[in-house]
């Protein structure tokens, strides 16, 4: 039996609040960038970066985190790249949990970020049928007769 809330394949996650699209056929939770640089201070890699909140926005959201990993990741489409990795805490349904997020600056993802199942796994169920379930679109599915 599951105590698990249940979440729409898109939600708005706060961390601050950022379209995400939940997949839980990605393995790891992965951002998608404007811009990335690698600095190493007083031995520490640190990632300065900045992103969208969604795909029609200009307004950066810049962030500095020091760099928990690099290592290969392989997207669905097969291709193998070496990205960098950062411990995140993020919100999603009233819940606050850190995950290991990958940083990538592929531009032509719909979605800022895609939330994996590595972070959903034991928190939450998915309905694909659902959108928005605890993002503020809440209120437009009511609207137009969708159950949130």
């Amino acid at each position: 039996m599951y105590d698990h809330r249940v979440i729409g394949w898109r939600e708005r996650l706060g961390l601050p609040a950022i379209k995400a699209k939940i997949d839980s056929a990605t393995r790891s939770p992965s951002l998608r960038l404007a811009s990335l640089k690698a600095n190493r201070r007083d031995g520490i890699v640190w990632l300065q970066s900045a992103a969208t909140k969604h795909c029609r926005s200009t307004t950066l959201v810049q962030c500095d985190a020091p760099a928990a990993d690099r290592r290969e990741v392989t997207d669905s489409g097969g291709h193998v790249s070496q990205r960098w990795f950062v411990h995140t805490m993020l919100e999603l349904a009233g819940t606050h949990f850190e995950i290991e997020n990958n940083l990538t600056n592929r531009r032509s993802m719909l979605f800022p970020m895609m939330l994996g199942r590595a972070a959903l796994s034991g928190r939450f169920r998915v309905d694909p049928a659902r959108s928005y379930v605890f993002g503020n679109r809440r209120e437009e599915n009511l609207q137009n007769g969708r159950t949130p």
